[in-house]
């Protein structure tokens, strides 16, 4: 590979990072070519897409982040494969349901989600149970209309008993 396809693997591979936000690097190594395709027709099928790339031209790719995304260099040993997703906790989800019973493969090697970076397997659990954005939206949107709700079906349900409590103060007014 010269100089001009390294760099042109370089800035295909930030402009994922720019366009998804979120990253994974996963660990592959020792696993078998159909296990390899099973989880590239996986992350197809989730929504993900995976890059297999020089750990190298990974650094270099990361190095253009805003911030300091240094922590991630220390797992980028060995063969990596990155997974881009726009939901944070999507390739979390996938590398847990590929790992069957007893299976230590495909490992995750680090994170970056929205600018926080996770290092290390043991991540993995946390990572999963992390929420997206879209569903933190919706929790506090329904937080935000409980109360209202709330109003509305006491109207509904009760409103002879509230017309009563509003006239009594009306009379005392």
């Amino acid at each position: 590979m010269n100089r001009e396809q390294k760099q042109e693997v370089v800035l295909a591979l930030q402009e994922k990072m720019q366009e998804y936000g979120n990253f994974y690097i996963a660990d592959t190594s020792g696993l078998s070519v159909e296990k390899v395709n099973n989880i590239r027709r996986k992350c197809f099928e989730s929504g993900i897409e995976m890059k297999v790339a020089k750990n190298t031209l990974i650094k270099i790719a990361i190095d253009g982040l805003e911030g300091d995304s240094s922590e991630i260099f220390t797992a980028l040993k060995g063969q990596s494969a990155l997974l881009f997703s726009t939901v944070g906790n999507a390739p979390a989800k996938l590398i847990k349901s590929l790992r069957k019973g007893k299976e230590e493969k495909p490992a995750l090697k680090a994170a970056y989600i929205d600018s926080a970076i996770f290092v290390g397997d043991n991540h993995l659990d946390s990572l999963v149970s992390l929420k997206s954005r879209e569903e933190l939206i919706g929790e506090i949107i329904g937080l935000l209309q409980s109360p209202a709700k709330n109003v509305v079906s006491a109207l509904q349900s009760g409103g002879s008993k509230i017309a009563g409590i509003v006239k009594t103060l009306q009379e005392r007014g």
